[in-house]
């Protein structure tokens, strides 16, 4: 073989090689796949992010290239600098028994892991679906590990506050909830239908056996009380409950925010004082306009604002903010005081491939949260 062919061969051998050889990870940019260690995309989606250590533990839906419902379970990844991860497997499996609770093919959406001072084990909540029935049970689920990888140990699921009124509900308030009748009412968003739904409609329905829990995220305040709030009520009303010391069950209190808001995905920070919480509406996974409320206090008043993101996605097909740059929020971790909006770009098609977005949450002069695109966070 003559030199230059010899050349020519081994650059395509090494071309070659190149091409099966994994894509390294890279600084993350909005709008584009995320790549791990590996050089696959990180499926992790509608989950958070904890740090135990020097570590960071990225918890999300395992979703499948094809179809929708829950194959694997909730994954995790972990990193030392945020950016560069590795896939440690699957933190919470779905398991082969007919009949389970997690079985293979339910759902399993917006996974929530904390860690437990008191007790030294990590908590996972998630929104549970059982297996051939649709968003029917739209239950909590709780696990436990004493891992921040896992294995975690699947205990229950749940509906809420069954049989509870919201603590800030008077009698004159209990009784004209209860003149409320679900049934009856064919003909939604009339405004006959949302005074009925203000007043307290869908929480008689559910009162007997619980609320419903859907879209969810798990709040830690200063004092280490932990919070579980929820899109509930057929997703139209949002509640917040306080969750026992070992972040297992519910106190039986809780309060109802927005009802008949028809809100869903809610993410939660405190700053100097307020809690801000950031949502979405209801339309499936095409995106919509965030929604935005404030309260002195975990359990309100709630007033709303405009939406906070401003601007356009530049770095994302032009999506204004007004479609929330294209995506839904997940989360919102504070690294170092600065706090980090998670959200999904999610694709129908290939959940898989949902593409994750990062932005940096900004406080104006008015102490009002506003979001801005960036490339990279």
């Amino acid at each position: 073989m003559k030199k230059n062919q010899w050349m020519k061969s081994l650059l395509a051998c090494s071309m070659a090689l190149l091409a099966y050889m994994p894509t390294q990870a890279q600084e993350p940019v909005n709008g584009q796949l995320w790549m791990d260690v590996d050089g696959n995309h990180i499926n992790a989606h509608g989950g958070n992010i904890i740090q135990y250590g020097d570590t960071y533990y990225w918890y999300g839906e395992n979703r499948p290239y094809r179809g929708f419902t829950t194959e694997e379970g909730v994954g995790v990844y972990s990193s030392k600098d945020l950016k560069t991860w590795k896939n440690e497997g699957i933190a919470l499996a779905v398991t082969t028994e007919a009949g389970d609770d997690i079985e293979r093919g339910c759902i399993m959406e917006r996974p929530k892991v904390v860690y437990n001072k008191k007790t030294r084990k990590f908590v996972m909540l998630f929104h549970l679906e059982l297996k051939g029935r649709g968003y029917e049970a739209a239950r909590v689920a709780f696990a436990e590990s004493d891992s921040p990888t896992g294995p975690f140990r699947y205990l229950r699921s749940t509906r809420v506050n069954a049989k509870r009124w919201p603590f800030d509900m008077n009698k004159k308030a209990q009784k004209a909830a209860q003149q409320t009748d679900a049934s009856k009412w064919k003909d939604w968003w009339t405004p006959e239908w949302r005074k009925e739904v203000e007043k307290g409609m869908y929480l008689w329905k559910d009162f007997q056996g619980g609320q419903m829990s859907r879209d969810m995220t798990v709040f830690i305040d200063d004092d280490g009380k932990a919070y579980h709030i929820t899109s509930s009520q057929e997703n139209l009303t949002l509640l917040v409950s306080e969750l026992t010391d070992d972040f297992l069950d519910f106190t039986g209190k809780y309060n109802m925010v927005a009802p008949g808001g028809q809100n869903e995905a809610p993410c939660i920070i405190k700053h100097d004082g307020t809690y801000w919480l950031i949502c979405s509406g209801c339309t499936g996974w095409a995106p919509n306009e965030a929604r935005m409320f404030s309260a002195p206090s975990i359990w309100g008043p709630w007033k709303q604002w405009k939406t906070p993101f401003v601007g356009t996605a530049t770095g994302y097909r032009d999506m204004p903010a007004n479609k929330t740059f294209g995506a839904q929020g997940t989360y919102i971790y504070s690294k170092d005081g600065k706090p980090i909006f998670m959200a999904d770009i999610w694709n129908e098609r290939h959940l898989s491939q949902s593409l994750h977005l990062w932005l940096p949450i900004e406080f104006g002069a008015d102490g009002v949260p506003v979001i801005k695109w960036v490339d990279k966070w």
